[in-house]
């Protein structure tokens, strides 16, 4: 792992976000329907998509928002006329909060969960949490959301049904009383994207440790007569933390789909929710800017995972030899 690697993969990261931003920019504009309400008589839509540039051939529209996201410009909203950058950023924090408890408990319960199947393997307890997991990982993400919104929130009231924080007490976090509000609100959504990813990571995580099991430094350590605990934590499990820091960079993706359906169920104001609004309104540029800031952030979990796995595991730093350098040899 070099500066050579680091530039490739970056270049085709771009290239990558690049590709993302065209297909949706394309996908939106030639989906049916316009970017007007029902109510808008169509003479008024269509001034409207003159006063847009709407009326323009595809190829040039696309020429001009590229021209513009190049100059930081990421246009206007057609539904309310703000600015894109200042939809999404405000709408980054929520999502942030969300997906940052969600990936917590991801990864705790997870690990945790993989880490004891892998020590029980084959046992009761090994097979009753493998067919756990599997079922809520086979759930569709959506379905366990109005699960838990009907059990938790509507029939035990132990939770909000919706909303970041309650809009008379806590319409901002201005005290401690209303940041354990924003927690309790986002207890539920955050449960359900992590529920489904502690699940998944549960059984990468076996699966690892018991690869790693069969390796002969593993066997080795254990005919010397370490303790299982040792065996377990300072051989097992920290070679097989690099399938977990892959996982890590995986979780980015699974978290920003699920949030657009999540968000939307409990009315979460994240990007998920804004970006869905957008999609049935139709309102272009808010669609694409959306999009683009999602696959920065993929592109880039993905990239720091990858810099994450050469660091932890030196033998992905060796450079491999040129075909020139093996043919001298």
């Amino acid at each position: 792992m070099g500066a050579a690697w680091l530039l490739r993969r970056l270049l085709a990261s771009v290239a990558i976000i690049f590709a993302v931003v065209t297909f949706v920019f394309i996908l939106i504009h030639v989906a049916p329907g316009r970017p007007c309400p029902e109510t808008v008589e169509r003479a008024v839509c269509e001034e409207l998509k003159r006063q847009f540039g709407l009326d323009r051939p595809l190829p040039e529209q696309y020429w001009r928002y590229l021209v513009a996201l190049a100059h930081g410009n990421m246009g206007n909203s057609y539904a309310n006329g703000r600015p894109v950058r200042a939809a999404i950023a405000g709408t980054i924090p929520f999502t942030l909060q969300l997906a940052g408890a969600a990936l917590v408990l991801d990864f705790l319960l997870g690990l945790g969960l993989g880490i004891y199947q892998a020590v029980r393997v084959n046992r009761i307890p090994d097979v009753v949490l493998g067919n756990v997991t599997l079922f809520i990982y086979s759930l569709p993400t959506f379905w366990l959301a109005l699960l838990l919104l009907l059990a938790f929130g509507e029939k035990l009231r132990w939770f909000p049904v919706g909303g970041a924080s309650d809009p008379v007490l806590c319409p901002v976090v201005h005290s401690l009383f209303c940041v354990a509000d924003r927690l309790w609100h986002t207890v539920l959504p955050a449960a359900t994207l992590g529920l489904v990813g502690a699940a998944g990571t549960a059984r990468f995580q076996r699966a690892a440790m018991l690869e790693v099991a069969r390796q002969d430094y593993v066997r080795t350590a254990r005919a010397k007569g370490l303790p299982e605990r040792r065996v377990v934590l300072r051989h097992q499990l920290r070679n097989a933390l690099l399938s977990f820091v892959t996982r890590f960079g995986l979780a980015f993706p699974f978290l920003l789909t699920g949030a657009v359906l999540i968000e939307t169920i409990f009315a979460w104001p994240g990007m998920g929710r804004l970006a869905f609004d957008a999609i049935l309104l139709r309102d272009y540029p808010v669609v694409t800017g959306t999009a683009l800031i999602a696959s920065v952030v993929v592109v880039a979990g993905n990239l720091l995972a990858d810099i994450l796995v050469g660091l932890a595991d030196p033998r992905l730093r060796v450079r491999a030899p040129t075909d020139v350098e093996v043919v001298t040899a």
